[in-house]
């Protein structure tokens, strides 16, 4: 292989690459050019193309078939189950991810989706509007038969989304999901848990012992299940006083509660 022969593709890949990682860059780029120059010679040989160009790709070869992305993927794709078996009425979601549980959702029923920043994309079976969790909900009181807000809980607050400074904003947030439910509806909650801290201005990662205290006297409690640290999903375990007090072992983990408003 002459790589001088392909320096004007090589340079950008070289300038591209991370500190220290042009060595890997470059054994990336070997197997690229031999396919290139294979792929030249057959492309001179059809009639189908008329133009061929290039947009090296260099990192997808050697990786598994997808990525199952950190808590979400099991968060998104187990709440969404739930909501297909329970089948309420009137869901709303708070701020979930709009590629991830929304869309699972929207797949086979419509519902309302909640967020602090705009979103302006028409989506069908997405109903949207821009609202603060933190603010004023008394006009949705008694609002919904389900409410479901992953991963978002400990954000709030911490201006990360453009949501006001407050340091009980997660709390504020919380209060205004059970007002917003009505009496018997269901709550579907995920949140990062382990040792309790804040790593500003990212998210709040919350001890099991702190969320009991707060959901315990609102909420039947149906089911708790999470992914681990080491993103495998558990989906049904028992939160017993040893559990709770261990956080399970986990240091940044998800929880995931399905809820019953008392």
């Amino acid at each position: 292989m002459n790589f001088l022969k392909h320096w004007s593709i090589i340079r950008p890949q070289i300038e591209w690459a991370r500190p220290g990682r042009t060595r890997l860059r470059l054994k990336k780029l070997k197997w690229f050019l031999n396919d290139w120059e294979l792929f030249q010679e057959l492309f001179t040989q059809q009639k189908d193309f008329q133009k061929l160009t290039l947009l090296p790709s260099l990192d997808d070869k050697n990786v598994t078939n997808g990525s199952l992305t950190y808590h979400y993927f099991y968060q998104d794709l187990f709440v969404a189950q739930c909501l297909f078996r329970d089948n309420p009425h009137l869901h709303v979601d708070f701020g979930s991810r709009i590629d991830g549980f929304v869309a699972h959702v929207a797949s086979f029923r419509t519902l309302e989706v909640l967020d602090i920043r705009p979103i302006e994309q028409s989506i069908p079976n997405v109903l949207t509007r821009q609202a603060d969790l933190m603010g004023d909900v008394s006009h949705l009181a008694n609002y919904a038969d389900s409410v479901s807000s992953l991963h978002v809980i400990e954000h709030l607050g911490l201006g990360r989304y453009g949501d006001p400074i407050n340091i009980n904003g997660h709390l504020i947030g919380l209060e205004n999901i059970y007002k917003i439910l009505k009496p018997g509806g269901k709550f579907y909650f995920a949140t990062p848990f382990g040792p309790q801290r804040i790593e500003f201005n990212t998210h709040r990662i919350f001890n099991l012992s702190y969320l009991m205290e707060y959901l315990k006297p609102r909420y039947e409690f149906l089911n708790f299940a999470y992914v681990d640290d080491g993103n495998n999903l558990h989906p049904s375990v028992e939160l017993t006083s040893e559990n709770i007090k261990s956080n399970l072992g986990q240091n940044f983990a998800c929880a995931i509660f399905e809820l019953r408003k008392k």
